[in-house]
């Protein structure tokens, strides 16, 4: 028995997200960080102490460098959350809580 023929995939729309107020675009079924790199940016957060610049390091969820804050929500694993049309993706400040 011979597989069925090799269709290449559907391709879902592009839809808008905003990254520190500028519009940049996304597939469904991407993280946070696929868009943010997809749109050539590769450092979305600080370091608390010298400001050092960080963005992905594990991709899997188990450092916290990647932290971002979506919708006003701080403290997000730009690797882990998935992209949603209308995502208000800011750089992630310190703790990422108005003190």
């Amino acid at each position: 028995m011979n597989p069925p023929p090799w269709k290449p995939p559907r391709r879902s729309a592009a839809f808008t997200v905003t990254f520190d107020g500028r519009e940049i675009e996304a597939l469904p079924g991407w993280t946070v960080a696929a868009a943010l790199w997809a749109a050539g940016i590769s450092s979305w957060r600080t370091t608390r102490h010298e400001g050092r610049p960080r963005g992905v390091l594990c991709g899997i969820g188990v450092c916290f460098d990647c932290l971002v804050t979506v919708n006003d929500r701080p403290n997000q694993r730009a690797c882990l959350v998935p992209v949603r049309p209308g995502d208000a993706i800011r750089t992630q400040e310190d703790t990422g809580h108005e003190d």
